[in-house]
This record gives structure tokens, sequence and C-alpha cells, in this order.
């Protein structure tokens, strides 16, 4: 695992902004609009593509029999006990091994093999050890969640200006000064953007693990859907999947504004490639 070097972090922008603007509301209204007058229309057949009522009646009929909430409900409940495990482990880690260069030397090789796998691939041997029950599921979030998290806050301590650490102990800084005041805001930059980075894969690793292991949760819905090709339900699936991204992007926005309002972003800020 290589080690950056630099004088300066700066904040990573969000790779897709969450800014409700009228422009992006007018933009979906017409893109639903002219959804719509092609199904009506009969233009097309709707088999594959129903219209955006047909999704909104489905969506209504989930909402009302309650089984969206109690779906929804046990996705978030993952997604965030998933989150907590998994970045929690990565930032321990992550700290200490970018202040010990013995830690490294171990570690990295383990690391370095490690995370290419994708996430899904150990559900399989998470089972044979947790079980099939909810362990096993919560097992495979956390690991999702703890690669990002670990990697960049190594990278923060890392790329730590040495100029800073050389003028804090100049001034008789205490190995706990020196972390709480020097070393952990400085490294903070890339911490937030690991959370931010934890937080996606998280969100991703518990929809794909409630598809292919869960009878329960927004993606053993959206599996029963294409199961059943309940294709109405299925585009509703997918559209509580989009708002509770969404919903999750802008939690993780407001976390790094409350947390480092000097790394907000700018509302001129541009988007990164």
């Amino acid at each position: 695992m290589s080690e950056p070097r630099g004088t300066a972090q700066a904040a990573v922008p969000a790779a897709v902004p969450v800014r409700w603007s009228m422009y992006f509301l007018v933009v979906w209204v017409i893109l639903l609009a002219v959804w719509e007058g092609v199904i009506r229309a009969g233009l097309h057949t709707g088999l594959f593509l129903p219209a955006p009522s047909a999704i909104i009646a489905s969506l209504s009929g989930l909402i009302a029999d309650g089984s969206l909430v109690r779906h929804l409900s046990l996705t978030i409940v993952r997604i965030i006990t998933g989150m907590i495990g998994g970045i929690t482990a990565g930032l321990v880690l992550g700290l200490a091994m970018g202040m010990s260069r013995r830690l490294r030397r171990v570690c990295d090789p383990i690391v370095a093999a490690l995370h290419p796998i994708p996430r899904l691939a150990f559900f399989p041997l998470l089972i044979v050890i947790f079980g099939i029950g909810e362990m096993s599921k919560l097992a495979a979030v956390s690991l999702g969640a703890f690669f990002p998290m670990l990697l960049n806050t190594v990278a923060g301590v890392r790329g730590m200006n040495p100029v800073h650490l050389e003028l804090g102990r100049s001034f008789g800084a205490s190995r706990r000064q020196m972390f709480w005041h020097v070393l952990l805001p400085g490294s903070l930059p890339l911490m937030l953007t690991g959370l931010r980075l934890s937080s996606n894969v998280a969100f991703h690793a518990t929809i794909g693990v409630e598809m292919v292991g869960s009878r329960t949760g927004i993606g053993s819905l959206l599996w029963l859907s294409w199961q059943t090709f309940s294709i109405d339900q299925l585009y509703a699936a997918l559209a509580v999947i989009a708002a509770l991204g969404i919903g999750q992007a802008a939690l993780i926005r407001w976390i790094t504004a409350r947390g480092a309002p000097w790394l907000a972003e700018r509302p001129s800020a541009t988007v990164a490639a």
C-alpha cells in the first residue's frame, strides 16, 4: 500500500452533490411526463417499462400493506449497524497503521491481498463462519465499510505535513496532545472521504447481501419482484433504493458540514470528474 506524500490535504467533493434545485425537479417532472405519455399513447407496451402511474400504484400498495416499512426498516438497520462496525474497526486500525511502521509492514500484505476481492465473494465464507442468520449479513456489510475507511485513514495520517508534526514537538507537546491536536485534525479530510466511501460501499453491500441471502429488506423485495416478474413492484423497489441512497448521501454531507465546517463544499464548487 503506497504512502502518499504531500504538504496539504484538500476535501474531496462528492461525486454527485445532493442539491434539490428547481432545475433538478423540473427535469424529472418532464422525464416522467414524457414517459407516461409514451405508454398511454401506445408507443410502448409497458411490459418492461411500466408507466410512472403504475409504479406509483405499486408503491402505494406496498405502503398500504406495511411490507415497505418492514423491508425498509430492516435495510436501514443493517446499513447503520454494518457501517458502525466497519468504520470503527477501519478507523482504529488505520490510525494504528499510520502511526506504526512495524504494524504497517505486517498488515500491508494482508490488506493488499484482501482488498481487491469483491465484498460479496466473502459472503459464502461468512455464512460458514457465522451461520445463515443476521450476523453473517452484518459481517458482510461491515467488511465492505472497513477497507475504504482503513485505507483513507492510513493515507490521512501518512500524508500529514511533517512541518506540523515538528512544530508540535518543538512546543513540547506530549504524544497524547500530538494525537488529539495535530495528527487527528490533520488527517480528518481523508477520514471524512473514507466515511463517505464506506457509507456508499456499505449501502451497496447491504442491497447485494439481501438479494442473495435474505428474505427481508429492500434488496430481497427487489429480487422477489424479479422472480415473480412483478415489473411494477421492481421499479418501485428501485425508486425506494434510489431515495434511500440520496438520503444517505445527504446525511453524510450534513455530518461532514457539522464535524468539519471548513471542509464543506462551497456552492460554486465544481463536481469531480
